[in-house]
């Protein structure tokens, strides 16, 4: 390879030593030999690996070592090195690459791994056109995998699977060609070439998954397909081949629809045969198919009779797979039991088909095996069957309300049941029905749940039962009504009281602490519930919990001090300033002690997060009063926040990533990296405590304002996490509050370095919850500012951003309509959609709440950027769109009258008759937002309106004099009828006949009282009237 840069032997074997280095145990010698490598220049190291994969002479771990190097290389450097090659040298490696693999004789695992490298090039040298700067590499696989060699036909398939972009813009010109590779290769007589092409297939699917033509075309290839999964599950071979049918399950669920019999009836039988495969393996049969329920669930539920009465009672028998150890229940420290046992993924398998199909599909099968399981002496089909309660309540939540009484009635019972396990169990599932079936079960159930888990407070016997009852009160807590639960406070308060100071005596006596950490979570719970409510107990914990703080500070006791703290600031902020002042200064020179060793805690210490969290509780206690405290804590919230977590770029084959439970992946386009996610949290919770310093105590952060905002403008974009992104974006419009201390240009130098963060953002934003956040912040940032917010360019490109994302709104609900044409579609495909239309309707609110932050600050010189977006909010507000969506339209045009008055009325052909119409629509909310733009007209328009208000009138009337017009769902509709008619009353009445019987009409409507935005206007006009001695009113 003469035409790559010159290396010579004496730099290969300085640079193999290296190689061996890097790959040495001793952490020094390794580290110093990485150094070395990364000194090395780019360009020059991707020839040295490629030379040390040409000497075969080498032992296989270096070859491999310098194949995963130099893909890594190429995925990671390939902008800096390749241009510094002339074409002769770029040419040179591209053929070098491709004698690699044709040397078939050669290690298995090397060509393999040359292959990816080979994918990865050509994925770099596919211009922004999709046309390929490398067609011999095209050549090269139709030529191979059309060879009579199978290793030749199997590296061409590799290469396709790695990359299957790789014809670019060519590949529909080519897609018959590609097709016949796949049908030759999936019947070739070679076993590895078919696991090969089925692999190949699954990317090329994937790939193309929005292509249901060329999803069409491959569909004779699927019998061949599940004849290739049968055969390599029949041998015990490689699972990679069932998992390339779970990503077609994934990526291309349709595809798989003629074959779908074939499909459940493999997956089902695999997971049958207990002796014939291992766990794991049965395993990925499931996912098959919980998979394909999830992403094709109108799908399946046309066959689910033929199969829900064979995998449910499976998933049932898997969460019978409990060892019974007689120590479980008096255990101090809960072991992960591992995400891949039987039960756990039975459980959780359970829980995702219940989510995917439905309870229509699933209740049934589920109800009519767990009968005979909670009937089973064997203590362990009585377990399964109540955490199958558990698993089922969030998919199943329609058609198990109303069965609730008796669920909950059977699931009572076995708080009493002789085996601590099985009433573990109950109170899981107790714990969980509190919050799937939230508000309503605490209001039903509260006089049975409460008494029953306060008495598996009285387990002392089984502290992890006693413990777990503990955390289901947490549960039934959270979401009670606070009145609910204060009937029960002295109860409540008795018990945990007992259970403390006895917990208490066993950390002494015995260093248990499991029952008494979880006491400590259940009382923050309880008061963060009850709030004032508390402040007679308060004296009976706190000089306990501060000792707990004070002392609890071995590493065993982390998590007990973390769960003090939160529960010490908890009391705090329920009892409030008051109550609390008299114990929070001892308490903040505990946390500030905490403070000063929080830069030697690691991220997994569970102190992090909780002191994190203390701290922000302690400000909203103090208020201003916290500014002291400041210089104390800021740096180590500013560091956890600036937390930069472990990324790296997985390749094929990275296992050892997707398998580590401290490690994510996330996938961009084709890529995939792995993130590390220790400190993940303990840096969203810092950026929230960030927000929470700024919007308490304004200018008091205005010495931090400059660095958080440095650190928090960038994170609008840190897609590792969503609560991140969240908080980046609430924390901008308190970040200019604060720095209006330091003048209008500190504030305009800010906007500027924070705007065009936020424009990008919002631009490729892909979380539906943080873009909503977005664009609040973006709104509250202009009416912070005021009219100098945004330049003539920058409006422009706003209103841009706001037209496409319009767009966007119109075609994801076209798509629904074509969804609603498939032959697929059922009721439960329509409740999913229902969803997916309060997604929209989510992001249509925030929205609509910028364009009010425009014509707030801006009035009627932003019409000229919204003459733009009209024609969007014309479509919305047609009889045909959802309530939903005509709602917000109507509040658009509600904003553009009141703000912009006479000017408003250049768009009355729009919104004036729709408007009209819509005061006698069925939906309150219409007829409220409608009757709001009468009132603006009449109060804001002027004049030119006052023909329109007159003509309104007649209607307004008739909803306010509607029979059930003031029933509780109606009523704040109707009061803002009564206050649009007062407005065009007292402010634009020149085309009224007979004000006087006119008043004593609206006099009759009074009183109002539940719209008190409205009541000022109504009961000021009443004012007016009694101050000018009108006859009929005084």
């Amino acid at each position: 390879m003469t035409a790559t840069p010159n290396t010579n032997s004496d730099e290969e074997q300085m640079f193999l030593a290296t190689l061996q280095e890097c790959l040495q145990a001793d952490n020094d010698k390794r580290t110093a030999a990485e150094q070395i490598y990364q000194d090395i220049a780019d360009e020059k190291k991707a020839i040295l690996l490629l030379s040390t994969l040409r000497n075969t002479t080498l032992s296989g771990p270096i070859r491999s070592f310098a194949a995963v190097m130099l893909r890594r290389l190429f995925q990671t450097q390939f902008e800096n090195f390749w241009p510094k090659y002339s074409p002769d040298q770029q040419m040179a490696v591209k053929k070098e690459l491709i004698a690699r693999i044709t040397q078939v004789d050669d290690d298995e695992t090397i060509r393999k791994k040359v292959c990816y490298i080979t994918a990865e090039l050509a994925k770099n040298l596919m211009d922004e056109n999709d046309q390929s700067q490398w067609p011999e590499v095209m050549e090269f696989l139709f030529q191979s995998a059309n060879s009579s060699h199978s290793a030749l036909k199997e590296s061409a398939l590799i290469i396709f699977e790695a990359f299957p972009g790789i014809f670019g813009n060519q590949a529909e010109q080519l897609t018959q060609i590609i097709h016949q590779i796949f049908l030759n290769c999936l019947n070739d007589q070679d076993t590895k070439v078919r696991y090969t092409a089925a692999q190949a297939l699954a990317a090329y699917l994937k790939h193309n998954c929005e292509n249901t033509q060329l999803l069409h075309i491959h569909r004779d290839c699927l019998p061949f397909l599940i004849s290739t999964v049968t055969h390599s599950l029949a041998n015990s071979d490689d699972d990679a081949v069932l998992k390339a049918l779970i990503d077609i399950a994934e990526n291309a669920a349709k595809y798989l629809r003629p074959g779908i019999d074939e499909v459940f009836n493999l997956c089902l039988e695999t997971m049958q045969q207990k002796d014939e495969f291992e766990e794991s393996r049965r395993h990925l049969a499931l996912e098959v198919l919980v998979t394909l329920s999830e992403t094709a669930s109108g799908m399946v539920r046309k066959v689910s009779k033929k199969y829900m009465n064979r995998l449910v009672p499976q998933l049932l028998e898997m969460m019978v797979d409990l060892e019974d150890d007689s120590e479980w229940s008096i255990k101090d420290t809960i072991e992960d039991e591992g995400d891949d046992s039987n039960a756990v993924v039975g459980e959780s398998s359970l829980d995702r088909l219940s989510c995917a199909l439905g309870g229509k599909t699933m209740l049934n099968y589920i109800l009519t095996t767990i009968q005979t399981m909670l009937q089973n002496p064997d203590w362990r089909y009585r377990h399964a069957g109540l955490m199958a309660i558990s698993a089922t309540g969030e998919g199943c939540h329609k058609e198990m309300s109303v069965l609730l009484d008796d669920l909950v009635n059977g699931t009572l019972v076995f708080l009493k049941d002789s085996h601590p396990r099985v009433r573990y169990a109950a109170c899981n599932a107790l714990g969980q029905m509190s919050t799937d079936f939230q508000g309503t079960f605490q209001k039903k159930f509260h006089s049975k749940v409460i008494p029953g888990l306060l008495s598996i407070l009285d387990d002392h016997e089984n502290p992890r039962t006693q413990a777990h009852g503990g955390a289901a009160l947490v549960n039934f807590a959270e979401d009670c009504p606070s009145r609910i639960l204060v009937d029960y406070l002295p109860q409540i308060i008795e018990k945990l009281e007992q259970v403390l100071n006895r917990k208490y005596q066993e950390l002494v006596q015995h260093n248990r602490k499991l029952v008494l950490e979880q006491i400590v979570t259940t009382l923050a719970a309880i008061a963060d519930t009850v709030g004032q409510d508390f402040s007679p107990y308060y004296d009976r914990f706190m000089p306990q919990l501060k000792y707990l703080f004070k002392n609890a500070i071995t590493p065993d006791y982390r998590m007990l001090r973390g769960k003090t703290m939160e529960c010490i600031s908890l009391i705090g902020l329920a009892v409030g300033k008051e109550k609390f002042i008299h114990d929070c200064y001892e308490i903040m020179q505990e946390l500030v002690k905490s403070q000063v060793d929080f830069e030697n805690l690691g991220n997994d210490d569970p102190q992090v997060s909780y002191l994190i969290g203390a701290w922000t509780r302690i400000c909203k206690i103090l208020g201003k009063d916290f500014e002291q405290y400041l210089p104390i804590v800021m740096g180590s919230v500013l560091k956890a926040a600036a937390f930069k977590p472990e990324v790296t770029v997985l390749a094929d084959g990275d296992n050892e990533v997707e398998e580590d439970d401290n490690w994510e992946v996330l996938n961009v386009g084709d890529q995939a990296f792995g993130i590390k996610t220790t400190g993940l949290e303990e840096k969203a919770s810092a950026c929230s405590m960030l927000v929470c310093y700024a919007k308490e105590l304004k200018e008091g952060f205005v010495n931090y304002v400059e660095e958080t905002t440095k650190l928090m403008v960038p994170l609008l974009r840190f897609y590792f996490h969503e609560g991140v992104r969240a908080a980046a974006a609430e924390s901008l419009p308190h970040l200019l509050d604060c720095a209006k201390l330091r003048g209008d240009d500190y504030v305009r130098q800010m906007w500027q370095y924070m705007n065009k963060e936020l424009f990008k953002a919002i631009e490729i934003e892909p979380d539906h919850e943080v873009l909503g956040e977005l664009f609040s912040s973006l709104g509250k940032c202009i009416e912070t500012l005021g009219v100098s917010s945004l330049t003539v360019d920058e409006l422009k490109e706003l209103t841009t951003i706001l037209d496409s994302h319009l767009k966007k709104h119109f075609e994801r609900s076209n798509e629904r309509v074509e969804k609603r044409r498939d032959e697929d579609y059922d009721e439960e495909t329509e409740e999913e959609m229902v969803e997916e239309d309060d997604f929209d309707s989510y992001i249509l609110n925030r929205l609509s709440d910028i364009i009010h932050s425009l014509l707030v600050t801006y009035t009627d010189s932003y019409l000229v950027y919204f003459d733009t977006l009209v024609p969007h909010f014309y479509a919305l507000i047609q009889p045909t769109r959802s309530i939903s969506d005509r709602q917000w339209a109507l509040c658009v045009f509600d904003d553009v009258i009141q703000f912009t008055g006479a000017h408003s009325h250049r768009y009355t052909q729009f919104f004036l008759s729709p408007m009209a119409e819509s005061l006698a629509d069925t939906a309150a909310e219409i007829r409220q937002a409608a009757a709001y733009g009468f009132g603006v007209m009449g109060m804001n328009g002027g004049p030119v309106y006052a023909r329109a208000c007159a003509e309104a009138l007649p209607r307004l009337f008739t909803m306010i004099g509607a029979p059930n017009s003031r029933a509780p769902e109606n009523n704040t509709a109707t009061e803002n009828a009564v206050s649009a008619v007062t407005k065009i009353l007292k402010y634009n009445n020149s085309c009224l006949d007979n004000i006087d019987k006119l008043h004593q009409v609206w006099l009759s409507w009074l009183p109002i009282f539940e719209d008190t935005e409205e009541t000022p206007y109504v009961y000021g006009y009443l004012c007016d009237l009694i101050e000018s001695y009108v006859e009929y009113i005084v």
